[in-house]
């Protein structure tokens, strides 16, 4: 990959990745951070050496990010789509749903291992808030919700998630590195959340659960704003090579 690139997306997480995979993870987090703005036009020539890659996962990214809707395909490239306000809002309501009702299965399973599995999590949350790593923060909060979902053996709603899943990661990670520099003692209150989230499941009490999704996806909504200010502070930095 391109040493002129300065990478938004954690490099960490993308060491067994596909050239294509790689791309699409950066493209990706910079559309979302309006690195790349609305409008643009994407060449892949221009991609292909920006990322000192061929053409072949140049089209492989854009095919996969086409399909999440953030950009449109045209020939040799594409235009960028972007993310809104209302997309962000949209992506939440969705988990929302998809959380009520994970919740509802939840009532008539054994959920010991599983309130065990969340509370391990937990301590990696608070290891990450100790050491200020956003990243592996926003990789273990991801986790705790996934490990929700996973744990009712439901096909669909996984599918559902996992679609969703590469935009809101690419969105908590710039969430959580902003909320990091700017409000870091929110994470005490976030902390708070998700261990009532795991009481919420240990008692099994629909009450205390939908006051527990409510108090965790209020909280993330809540800072949707913070994206699209961030994006300021982001494009003064940080940009494709674009000579």
């Amino acid at each position: 990959m391109a040493d002129s690139i300065n990478f938004l997306y954690p490099e960490k997480w993308l060491l067994k990745a596909s050239v294509g995979d790689r791309i699409t993870c950066e493209l990706r987090m910079r559309i979302i951070a309006g690195l790349i703005e609305s409008g643009a036009i994407l060449s892949e020539n221009k991609l292909a050496a920006d990322f000192s890659a061929s053409r072949s996962p140049v089209r492989e990214a854009l095919k996969k990010l086409a399909s999440e809707n953030i950009i449109r395909l045209e020939r040799m490239g594409a235009v960028v789509i972007g993310l809104t306000e209302k997309d962000i809002n949209e992506i939440y309501d969705v988990r929302l749903l998809i959380e009520s009702f994970v919740f509802e299965r939840l009532v008539r399973i054994d959920t010991e291992e599983l309130t065990k599995e969340l509370s391990k999590i937990l301590e990696m949350m608070q290891v990450a808030i100790k050491y200020r790593d956003a990243d592996e923060f926003s990789y273990q909060d991801l986790l705790f919700h996934e490990t929700i979902i996973r744990s009712v053996n439901h096909s669909h709603i996984l599918m559902i998630w996992n679609n969703l899943k590469p935009v809101m990661e690419s969105f908590i990670l710039l969430s959580m590195r902003g909320r990091f520099q700017e409000t870091y003692n929110d994470f005490t209150r976030i902390m708070e959340n998700h261990a009532l989230y795991i009481e919420a499941i240990k008692a099994k009490d629909r009450s205390l659960m939908i006051q527990s999704l409510h108090k965790n996806f209020d909280d993330v909504q809540g800072k949707v704003d913070d994206l699209w200010m961030s994006q300021q502070m982001l494009a003064k930095g940080v940009g494709l090579n674009n000579d």
